[in-house]
């Protein structure tokens, strides 16, 4: 992989309000981890490093940092990771890693298919990627930008496994050899694709209208078996407060007040008349 030059400088302003300023006067945020040093928060051009992705095959890119004013004012860096903003795609901070020329360094590339496999071509099978990137070990100079994978062989059924692709010249492939990469898969037919989409509809409203039946069902039952309640509650206590306070009441009065009066009045009055 070829490096590039990209002029960097040291960054002062910081956090969300610093990096929003820094955006608006036309550079990036931007971090570089050092081999041996402590990060350091930078700032690049936002033109020059859209213009620098842009142009690139991948986001592994291999550059000669410049920053001005440093100890150090030439860095060899890999671009390690780009963020994007998630509706306009535009950059909006960049993290670099610093490497050494003569260590070998280990990065996630993309992988391309190329030619048309006969599986697809005469058979109507179907191209499918298992994976989109591979781990490759290399030094930085023989990192490869992406790998290409030759498809034109498969027939259906058949793969390219990972222990099969071809690695350019000082670039070790890491992973599981045996793990496929790129497959050509049998056509689906109508009637596979209309049973999966039948089953597929019919599953989920039929358990929708369950839910709803019985939430329907606990809506009404709950009123009728209070309504009931509330009903025999209220007849049984009128019917006791009836029982005990109207006429039970009056009987008592009537039985112990009047009579008992009436009797101990004509018993005192004989008594003081003999006296």
């Amino acid at each position: 992989m070829k490096s590039v030059s990209l002029n960097a400088f040291p960054r002062a302003l910081a956090r969300r309000a610093g990096a929003k300023k820094l955006r608006a006067s036309g550079r990036l945020p931007a971090v570089v981890y050092g081999r041996q040093a402590p990060a350091q928060n930078l700032e690049v051009n936002a033109e020059e490093m859209e213009n620098l992705i842009h142009h690139s095959v991948s986001e592994n890119i291999l550059v000669d940092l410049a920053v001005k004013d440093d100890p150090r004012p030439k860095r060899l860096a890999l671009v390690q990771e780009v963020q994007h903003h998630p509706l306009s795609g535009v950059v909006l901070h960049v993290d670099f890693h610093e490497v050494a020329e003569n260590e070998k360094v280990t990065v996630l590339v993309p992988l391309e298919t190329e030619g048309e496999a006969v599986g697809v071509k005469t058979e109507g099978g179907v191209l499918e990627h298992v994976l989109f990137r591979i781990k490759v070990r290399a030094l930085p100079k023989d990192l490869p930008e992406l790998i290409t994978v030759d498809v034109s062989h498969l027939n259906i059924g058949q793969a390219v496994h990972l222990g099969e692709i071809k690695a350019p010249e000082g670039v070790e492939i890491i992973g599981d050899k045996k793990v496929p990469v790129i497959a050509v898969a049998a056509p689906r037919t109508e009637e596979e694709e209309a049973a999966e989409a039948a089953e597929a509809a019919a599953a989920a409203p039929g358990e929708v209208e369950m839910i709803k039946e019985k939430k329907e069902e606990g809506e009404e039952a709950a009123p009728a078996k209070g309504a009931e309640k509330g009903v025999a509650k209220g007849a049984e206590k009128g019917a006791a407060k009836g029982a005990e306070k109207t006429p039970s009441k009056g009987i008592e009065k009537g039985a112990e007040k009047a009579p008992v009066k009436g009797a101990e009045k004509k018993a005192e009055k004989p008594a003081e008349r003999k006296k």
